[in-house]
């Protein structure tokens, strides 16, 4: 898998959640790489400005949208600016999520139930609401929304964040059935073993090392926003690299 930047995004307007580390920054970095103008949202502002000067001192440009996505009145914000601005919206890279906790399903904190499921679940849906018609302003708008393996089976203590995925995976793919007859895609995309914050917080004994880069899993999105892409409500997991 080659690294070099093709121009494969040329002039495409992305938004990216969750950009400031892990997929989201990789992401950012790569996109942009290739052309893209990219909007880049996390809470964290300092963390956005590293990755707005990486990608500014290699030549691409960047748009920083610190915020919480659970201050849900800013997403439509976000999306009228988008609008004003750019007049579209080619694609969309729902990165951002929480873990929640690891234990009981019965001994979870209500609070961190609902803050879980507000950033996994409703959070999204307030970004298809919202970008919907930004994305059928584009001649192909395309939406990626990051998922997992733990929303399809049952693990003990994975509770809070395995009904969230459940809930996404369902969510987006009754979005990519209304969408069927439209310029618009919706798929999920499962990055699998990748080297993450969270992925550290729910395996706190694995070699991190051991696991492939964020940068290696950004690399295989590029191909899926792609107007020549028409895969629509698929479930899409990450290849591994070679051993």
């Amino acid at each position: 898998m080659s690294d070099a930047p093709t121009g494969k995004l040329q002039d495409r307007i992305a938004v990216i959640t969750g950009a400031s580390r892990g997929i989201g920054a990789a992401t950012a970095k790569l996109f942009a790489a290739e052309g893209a103008h990219v909007i880049l949202v996390a809470r964290t502002q300092g963390g956005l400005e590293e990755i707005d000067d990486e990608i500014r001192g290699a030549g691409g440009t960047a748009t920083l949208v610190p915020m919480d996505l659970t201050d849900y009145d800013k997403i439509d914000q976000m999306g009228a600016t988008i609008y004003e601005r750019f007049g579209k919206l080619d694609i969309l890279i729902a990165n951002a999520g929480l873990l929640g906790t690891m234990g009981p399903i019965n001994h979870i904190d209500p609070k961190v139930w609902e803050q879980t499921l507000a950033v996994n679940v409703t959070a999204n849906w307030r970004l298809i609401r919202s970008f919907d018609p930004l994305l059928r302003l584009s001649d192909a708008g395309r939406a990626i929304f990051m998922t997992s393996y733990a929303g399809q089976v049952h693990r003990a203590f994975w509770g809070i964040y395995a009904t969230s995925k459940a809930a996404l995976d369902m969510m987006v793919g009754t979005y990519a059935e209304e969408i069927k007859q439209t310029n618009v895609t919706a798929n999920l995309f499962n990055p699998g073993k990748t080297r993450t914050s969270m992925r550290a917080e729910a395996y706190p004994g694995e070699d991190p090392e051991t696991v492939k880069s964020p940068e290696f899993t950004a690399q295989q999105l590029v191909d899926l926003v792609l107007p020549s892409c028409k895969l629509n409500g698929e479930f899409i997991t990450a290849e591994e690299p070679p051993e």
